[in-house]
């Protein structure tokens, strides 16, 4: 019996010093995060000035959507195989009831590829609230799309949902009743705004550069032809050099923030750039680069009454406030680690609204960003297009026509003035 014993125990030892085959272990999934692939920078429809064939009624209370279904069409600037898309509520009075939303590749102004077109979901429910002030990512669907292939996002609201959260110079289709899951729309009713949606993210397992460009009117790309293809405003144009640049494919987005007519240190058409910058830059999902051309409403757009959307600007604001507002924007972005590119305020000499003391202070504010050593580079977008013979007015070529905002050349020349290096890191 010993002798089996001590056989069997040796048996067991040698047994456990031969190596043993262990179940395969899965690989690890790779890390995926979401990151800003288009964005529009909402506002406050109440707050959008009274313009003809804009909003015509001070004070009167807005439109509502009567249970309609809106579809709009985004351009993403970064590929991916996983979108997700935020629904803002940020200005209005009352919950926003979501019944339902899809999302699909768009193949034309109302319609969608039907083998792409699917329902969204929100933490796995097929409708949403959002309360006022907030905004709400959908989940996660399986979509692939690539940079400039438009995405259709549609939506149905609520029956007697009041206009609150848009975007200005956008466009809505609107269709009465349920129809998320119709391909081709007919007889759409159309709408000048963006109306809820306010971005869309890619799920990437890299972790690419994403560069908003944050300004006003001139950022926005206001007389460069919406709706062309391809896009023509700077924003555009650099997304389409840094796609093009070898090695920079599927790498980095390039999202426009611009809002016309909106002003660094006071609510214009939307809220003050230093109110928003961080919600509408910072917050972006994966921000690395922000691109900052703001001040020339500033300057140049002082009024001393009370109009819709614009808060009184008794006094005129001096270069050395204007200053102390981009500084501010300088120090939150390298607080948020992201580095900031600041551009030097463009030509606007022709103007109607142009005077000698308003010229004084844009060249006091650009001597002061062109010193400024903090900043991660300095883009002198007023070289890039003022008219050599006259540097207080925009060059002929790149004029779109009121002698203040760039026409396509200069929307161009704007973009061509970023070295792409700064963007690399």
């Amino acid at each position: 019996m010993k002798l089996v014993s001590r056989f069997v125990a040796c048996t067991g030892l040698l047994l456990s010093l031969l190596p043993v085959a262990l179940p395969a272990q899965p690989r690890a999934a790779p890390d995926i995060r979401w990151v800003a692939s288009w964005a529009a920078a909402p506002q406050d429809y109440l707050k959008v000035p009274v313009l003809p064939g804009i909003q015509t009624s001070p004070g009167a209370p807005p439109p509502v959507f009567d249970g309609q279904t809106l579809r709009l069409r985004v351009l993403p600037t970064l590929g991916g195989e996983r979108v997700r898309v935020r629904f803002s509520n940020l200005f209005g009075k009352k919950p926003l009831r979501i019944v339902g939303a899809s999302v699909a590749r768009s193949t034309g102004p109302d319609a969608v590829s039907p083998a792409t077109l699917q329902d969204l979901r929100f933490g796995g429910l097929a409708s949403a609230t959002i309360a006022p002030g907030e905004e709400r990512w959908s989940d996660g669907a399986r979509l692939g799309v690539e940079p400039g292939q438009a995405v259709a996002v549609s939506l149905q609201v609520e029956a007697r949902t009041p206009f609150a959260t848009v975007h200005q110079l956008g466009s809505t289709s609107m269709m009465p009743g349920p129809a998320l899951m119709q391909p081709q729309w007919r007889n759409a009713e159309l709408s000048s705004w963006n109306h809820i949606v306010t971005g869309l993210d890619v799920a990437s397992p890299a972790a690419p550069r994403v560069v908003v460009a944050f300004g006003d009117s001139i950022t926005q790309g206001l007389g460069a032809g919406e709706g062309q293809a391809p896009p023509s405003r700077y924003p555009d144009r650099l997304e389409t050099r840094v796609r093009e640049r070898p090695g920079s494919a599927g790498s980095v987005a390039v999202i426009n923030a611009g809002i016309a007519g909106n002003r660094l240190l006071t609510d214009g058409v939307g809220p003050s750039g230093i109110e928003r910058f961080r919600r509408d830059v910072l917050a972006q999902s994966g921000v690395t680069h922000a691109v900052v051309l703001i001040g020339i409403n500033d300057i140049n757009f002082n009024l001393p009454i009370a109009i819709q959307g614009f808060a009184p600007v008794f006094q005129p604001p001096s270069a050395e406030q204007i200053t102390a507002g981009l500084q501010q924007l300088i120090e939150e972005a390298h607080a948020k680690g992201v580095k900031l590119l600041l551009g030097t305020i463009t030509p606007f000499k022709g103007a109607v609204s142009w005077t000698e003391e308003k010229e004084a202070r844009r060249q006091a504010v650009n001597r002061w960003i062109r010193g400024r050593q903090d900043v991660d580079a300095v883009v002198d977008f007023d070289q890039a297009l003022r008219n050599p013979a006259d540097p207080a007015a925009l060059h002929p070529l790149y004029d779109g026509g009121d002698h203040l905002h760039p026409g396509n050349a200069g929307y161009a020349a704007m973009a061509d003035a970023i070295d792409l290096r700064e963007l690399q890191e």
